[in-house]
């Protein structure tokens, strides 16, 4: 099953290059329904990840249903939306299926409101059951953390980097996203204490004191960068082949690859990715007596229970449990 979107490309004067193509089915219900669809990715979502993510699952269902012969949106029924979800459930996870629904379900919602169609054929579709209750992010126990930063060479300006980098995360909880998304201004002193700006998701603009750690280690980078007064530049940035910094952003795939390559440079035997760094920082601070709202409001999470899934401090506990069983 390809999540593609299909070929065919519509264009909609006033809407980016990057929206601009639409699948067939929806191309074929007429100029209302094109710019219907348009406006959903384009003024609905704001967050370009979610739009990114609700696009391809979109595409693959609308493509999935003309491979049927389905080339009417009108002719979309609750059977057909369940036959699709059904499908995706034996080859994607249950998150992505439920994501999957989500998308189309808000997409529909959309279009009747716009008088496109005349009802949601997924308002009726139940997703697949999934609770979590420990999440599946792996995370570094306090000596491994301490482990990979003390093997970063800092004799060089894109080791002080990437320090600096990993210890924003680990020790402001920060999303990889909020930190790449960093300038130079949100690095700032108030008081005797140096703070962080975060733009983090959701449209939140949120304010963390610096550890002590992450502190010493961002204003080494700045200095030896010489971009400290450049407030509005990126405060990560990306190296050329000369290991000279350059004026562009770090990405997150970018973020990502190093993190594998530094983790592997360390000897770690767990694997990590960008939220690893994230969910150590947040076990590492309940460990040490801090609480889950307390936590929950240095991460900015919405809810506790989110919080609750970065907490690994029982793990450690429940093996004590499992190893009583003596057989």
């Amino acid at each position: 099953m390809s999540d593609d979107l299909v070929p065919r490309r519509t264009q909609v004067p006033g809407v980016s290059a990057t929206l601009a193509g639409v699948p067939a089915i929806v191309a074929d219900a007429g100029e209302d329904a094109v710019r219907r669809f348009l406006e959903f990715f384009g003024a609905q979502i704001r967050n370009a990840n979610t739009r990114a993510a609700y696009l391809r699952a979109v595409g693959g269902f609308l493509a999935w249903c003309e491979d049927r012969g389905i080339h009417e949106l009108r002719r979309i029924e609750p059977l057909m939306v369940a036959a699709y979800v059904e499908q995706l459930g034996k080859v994607r996870s249950k998150p992505t299926v439920k994501q999957h629904l989500a998308a189309i379900r808000m997409l529909f919602d959309w279009l009747v409101t716009g008088q496109i169609v005349r009802t949601n054929p997924a308002s009726s579709v139940r997703g697949p059951k999934y609770v979590v209750k420990t999440g599946k992010t792996p995370v570094l126990k306090a000596e491994e953390a301490r482990q990979l930063l003390d093997s970063i060479d800092t004799s060089t300006i894109i080791g002080l980097r990437d320090r600096a980098l990993i210890g924003v995360m680990v020790y402001s909880f920060a999303r990889v996203s909020a930190v790449v998304g960093m300038k130079t201004e949100d690095y700032f002193s108030q008081g005797k204490r140096g703070w962080f700006r975060l733009h983090e998701k959701g449209g939140k603009l949120h304010q963390v004191p610096a550890h002590h750690n992450a502190e010493e280690y961002v204003d080494a980078y700045l200095a030896a960068a010489g971009i400290r007064e450049e407030k509005k530049a990126p405060l990560f940035r990306t190296s050329d082949r000369s290991r000279r910094l350059t004026a562009e952003r770090l990405t997150r795939t970018d973020v990502f690859r190093m993190i594998q390559r530094r983790s592997k440079a360390a000897g770690l035997a767990t694997a990590v990715c960008c939220h690893t760094f994230r969910a150590t920082g947040i076990t590492a601070y309940l460990e040490n007596g801090g609480t889950i709202e307390k936590a929950q409001a240095i991460a900015a999470h919405e809810s506790p229970r989110t919080t609750k899934l970065y907490d690994r401090t029982q793990n450690d506990i429940t093996l004590d449990e499992v190893e009583r069983i003596r057989i």
